[in-house]
């Protein structure tokens, strides 16, 4: 892949240049507005640091949950900004709009070295438009921010799967190139897709079958364990014929289950016990039973001991291991561990020579959450739907577009 990279830009010089960065800062938040995660912010700091002590006039666009395309103070950036500016040790602006009057001021007033941060690209409902006009005319936008001699710096891989103007459009419109977490992301990828040292293990979790669907296809013929856990096992037990109580089901997807385990029986591992509870809840009662035994009225949060003794038997093994999904219902203590012991043995797994790599979303917030060390995986992805739809094959819009 022909890209050219951070690196390039610095060495044709970016000192009194304007520089606009697509970061990734989508971070979780709780009901008070603190950010829970900062993880993605701190993935973006070495591509904007760089820049800065470059001399760049850097401006950031970023988005901040599902606004429905329009401010919303909820999904403000503003905690964001001040996180920002205490990683980067540096005052960082913030817009209060997105291509508006005051971004636009702003802009024309920034001194080499500064930050600039966008406010919520997402609060303009055409960063995410299918007319192709629109997410044009929003992109011409944001280029004027940074100026004719401008250069754009695609960092945000946890969005390279969307055509959206601040990902694809404006790459069109200005000299482009891949920021160091999004040149990092693909050459891990490709060492999972190319020539994986074997044996070669996939861990999935996460509630739906139907969105784990297209990675299961596209891996299964590929790996030697693919280990299932988290709220989607549940529809392959039904697919086996067994109870599942009042666990969580997509009953149209039990077919498809079906003919995945007849052509994979071999590869794909289910558990065999798991931790049911009377309610969603924090403090429900609890128990642990065979896969085959889950009774009416209760449902599954976790995978049990037996179930992470014999996946870790799997994944310690292992020699390349994908993982992307809890096990559980990780947020609660009581439904914790089976989330856990698969993190560790993959930790395991890293120690003795394992090429690790945690598939983004929930699996690094758990990393995180759980308080396991972050170098105990080789890499830990901040895309999650992007990093699957690079394994099931599939184009990314916002990497092609940075393709010369």
């Amino acid at each position: 892949m022909a890209v050219k990279t951070l690196q390039d830009l610095l060495n044709e010089g970016v000192e009194g240049r304007g520089v606009l960065v697509r970061s990734d800062l989508n971070v979780p938040l709780d009901d008070s507005g603190q950010i829970t995660d900062p993880g993605r912010i701190i993935a973006s700091v070495p591509t904007l640091r760089a820049l800065v002590e470059a001399g760049a006039k850097v401006v950031v666009t970023a988005h901040l949950g599902r606004p429905k395309g329009e401010p919303d103070p909820k999904f403000s950036l503003a905690p964001v900004a001040a996180k920002l500016a205490e990683l980067l040790d540096r005052n960082v602006q913030l817009a209060g709009d997105v291509v508006g009057y005051d971004a636009l001021s702003r802009s024309e007033g920034l001194t080499d070295g500064d930050v600039l941060l966008l406010e919520n690209v997402r609060f303009d409902a055409r960063e995410t438009s299918k007319d192709d006009a629109e997410r044009a005319k929003l992109a011409a936008a944001l280029v004027e921010l940074v100026g004719e001699d401008g250069a754009f710096v695609s960092d945000g891989f946890g969005v390279v799967h969307r055509k959206q103007a601040s990902v694809y459009d404006v790459a069109e419109l200005l000299p482009h190139y891949a920021g160091t977490l999004v040149a990092a992301e693909v050459d891990v990828l490709a060492k999972l897709t190319e020539n994986p040292e074997r044996p070669y293990a996939v861990v999935l979790g996460g509630s739906k079958v139907s969105d784990k669907l297209a990675v299961i296809e596209a891996l299964a013929p590929k790996v030697d364990t693919l280990v299932i856990g988290g709220g989607m096992c549940f529809t392959f037990l039904a697919a086996q014929g067994l109870p599942v109580g009042s666990s969580l089901l997509q009953e149209e997807m039990i077919e498809t289950c079906k003919g995945l385990l007849e052509r994979y029986a071999d590869v794909i591992h289910l558990p065999r016990d798991i931790v049911v509870a009377n309610k969603f809840a924090a403090d429900a009662d609890s128990k642990v039973v065979p896969a085959n035994e889950i009774p009416d009225g209760w449902l599954g949060l976790d995978i049990g001991p037996e179930s992470v003794n014999r996946f870790a038997a799997l994944l310690t093994e292992a020699k390349t291991v994908f993982w992307n999904g809890p096990m559980g219902v990780f947020e609660f203590e009581n439904f914790a561990a089976g989330t856990r012991g698969v993190a560790e043995a993959i930790v395991t797994a890293t120690g003795k020579g394992a090429f690790t790599v945690v598939g983004g979303g929930d699996s690094a917030a758990a990393v995180r959450a759980l308080g396991l060390p972050e170098d105990g995986f080789s890499h830990i992805s901040t895309g999650g739907g992007a990093s699957l739809e690079y394994l099931e094959g599939k184009e990314l819009p916002g990497i092609a577009v940075l393709e010369d």
